[in-house]
């Protein structure tokens, strides 16, 4: 099962201390505007629950990415004719392959390259929902959108490939730029392995050639934070800009936060800077007094267009984390999935049984001893979905069934650490690192980690411990911690100075941890006027405008629909010398915005 650096993995991982990404949270906040025009918007043919991703705009047209949901059908991207930016109107649909959608890599450039291609071009990700499709493809595709009502594809799904009969890695994002002389590279956003940042040559753009491929944790240990639990790194997304006469990279390494990279010559980066992770995290302290450690998170980031200074956006959909500790003194942490979660300051105890990996093809699950409960199924990752073990250990009804359940990691690419789960459960389910399922059953002394990272990643992997084994009593409580928020840094080279943290303040209440929306921030568009000003996609904390003063973020304008909103994505266009903002409203479609403040 491989890992996807976007959240999903073959059995719905997520991965990262957090329930999910993009989505799942129910609820909105009430409507609010200030500062902040709603000029046009126009809702998606086919609009439903979360079906709409990134947004792009080049010209007189908008692009919109269309996600996997609510079902595994008809991904592809939205074309859009904003010439009449209050009367927006949707012109066509690009398909991508059943089995694929289109989320975080929405990006359009006009473009004179030395192949000799002139004219616009629109480069999209892949991801896969559905392999059992005939030919899904991952990787990136280029299209000519030079007449966007005649989109020509020009290259499908290409990207980094292991097998030619399979399709290419899936790809969480991508981003393509002008490396002068009518040279263009594209950088894409591997989810199936740790040497996950993939550059190609796209001069020409019907046949990408590979450049390179890059784990960023590999070659500049010191992104990372050891012993800080912040150890669930990837890529995940990115821009580059021309700084002088070089290439610059902003890469969003999830808990290595974000790393400057030189990247003028692709095949060899060269490190620049990088963000480390404030302990205890500062804008929980700031907002509520609470001392924890830091989420880590690291999505999305940009320069200001003066380059004095990076905003960062961390996405983080688990208002809560999981603390918990076993009658034998062991602590951990964990992530909770599915609906049923503990609210905060709420706890779950009982008594640890592993029932394996509670697979349908692996038989019955043992119950729960007669007496002594309650008990909590311990499960191994691996083999089947997380929909399945849950479904299964949730059927189990002898004894009085299981109160809860853990899933430890598997071995393998992508095992080993922390993870997270979407998961439909109607009990608690809550997912922990492989060393501290071993802990439940006095098993830690046996966990390797270098075994663990060599091992299969099919779940196989015995453990030390047999079927229906009965381990410590462990009692878990969720503590309130936030959703995500904004980084202020000033841009510089080695460790990058935090300078200030920005959330909405409905973000760090604990009364809304649930019933009003995801209220993390997701991306930071910086505007291309005023090297103060920032817009952001918030999710169901809707659409937000803030402007650097003093070094400090400070919120300048806001708004939300009647209803809610649910932004995803933002970008920014000019239009006869005005500012103007697209965002993409996952359950509805494309909305238009200018900034009206001072």
């Amino acid at each position: 099962m491989p890992r996807n650096d976007r959240g999903v993995a073959d059995d719905g991982a997520v991965y990262g201390d957090h329930d999910q990404q993009h989505g799942g949270a129910g609820g909105h906040l009430p409507a609010t505007k200030k500062n902040v025009q709603l000029v046009g918007k126009v809702g998606v043919h086919d609009r439903g629950q979360g079906r709409v991703a990134d947004v792009g705009v080049l010209g007189n047209f908008a692009y919109e990415a269309a996600f996997s949901s609510p079902t595994c059908v008809n991904g592809g991207v939205y074309v859009f004719d904003i010439k009449n930016l209050s009367q927006p109107k949707e012109i066509g649909f690009i398909p991508t392959a059943a089995g694929s959608f289109v989320g975080e890599g929405i990006q359009a450039e006009h473009v004179k390259l030395a192949s000799g291609f002139r004219g616009d071009l629109l480069l999209f990700n892949n991801e896969i929902c559905d392999a059992t499709q005939p030919a899904p493809v991952g990787g990136a595709t280029l299209v000519d959108v030079s007449d966007p009502y005649h989109p020509r594809v020009l290259a499908s799904g290409f990207g980094d490939v292991d097998d030619p009969a399979a399709p290419a890695h899936a790809v969480h994002s991508a981003f393509m730029w002008d490396a002068g002389n009518g040279k263009e590279y594209a950088v894409l956003v591997d989810d199936d392995e740790s040497a996950d940042v993939d550059i190609f040559d796209i001069t020409d753009p019907a046949h990408p050639v590979k450049v390179a491929e890059h784990d960023l944790a590999a070659l500049f240990p010191q992104i990372l934070q050891p012993n800080a639990g912040l150890d669930t790194v990837f890529f995940h997304d990115v821009v580059v800009r021309k700084v002088g006469n070089r290439q610059i990279m902003l890469a969003s390494y999830w808990d290595a936060g974000y790393v400057k990279l030189d990247v003028t010559d692709p095949a060899h980066p060269v490190y620049v800077a990088d963000s480390d992770f404030t302990n205890p995290d500062p804008e929980l302290l700031a907002q509520t007094g609470t001392r924890l450690s830091p989420e880590g998170n690291g999505h999305e980031a940009e320069f200001t267009k003066d380059n004095r200074y990076i905003i960062g956006a961390d996405e983080d959909f688990g208002p809560t984390r999981i603390l918990g500790s076993t009658d034998d003194g062991t602590s951990f942490s964990g992530a909770q999935g599915g609906q049923a979660q503990l609210g905060a300051d709420k706890s779950l105890a009982g008594t640890t049984v592993y029932v394996g990996r509670a697979c349908t093809a692996d038989g019955a699950i043992p119950p729960p001893p007669a007496t002594g409960g309650p008990y909590i199924a311990v499960v191994q990752r691996g083999t089947c979905t997380f929909n399945e073990k849950q479904a299964n250990v949730e059927a189990v009804t002898a004894n009085g069934g299981y109160a809860g359940t853990i899933v430890f990691n598997r071995e393998g690419d992508g095992g080993c650490g922390a993870f997270g789960m979407t998961v439909d459960a109607t009990k608690p389910i809550i997912s922990v690192d492989r060393k501290t399922g071993y802990s439940f059953f006095d098993a830690e002394s046996q966990y390797d980690p270098a075994a663990c990272a060599a091992g299969p990643a099919d779940g196989s992997a015995p453990v030390p411990f047999a079927l229906g084994a009965v381990g410590d009593k462990v009692t878990v409580t969720a503590k309130f911690d936030g959703w995500g928020y904004v980084h202020l840094y000033k841009n510089g080279t080695g460790k990058l100075q935090e300078l200030d943290t920005y959330a909405i303040p409905e973000a760090m209440d604990p009364g809304h941890a649930a019933g009003f929306g995801a209220l993390s921030v997701h991306e930071v568009a910086t505007s291309h006027c005023d090297p103060s000003l920032a817009y952001f996609s918030y999710y169901a904390g809707g659409f937000r405008v803030t402007k650097i003063k003093d070094n400090k973020l400070v919120e300048v304008g806001r708004f939300i629909d009647e209803g809610g909103n649910d932004f995803w994505g933002v970008q920014v266009f000019q239009r006869d010398g005005v500012e103007y903002v697209a965002a993409s409203d996952r359950d509805f479609g494309l909305y238009i915005f200018r900034y009206t403040g001072p």
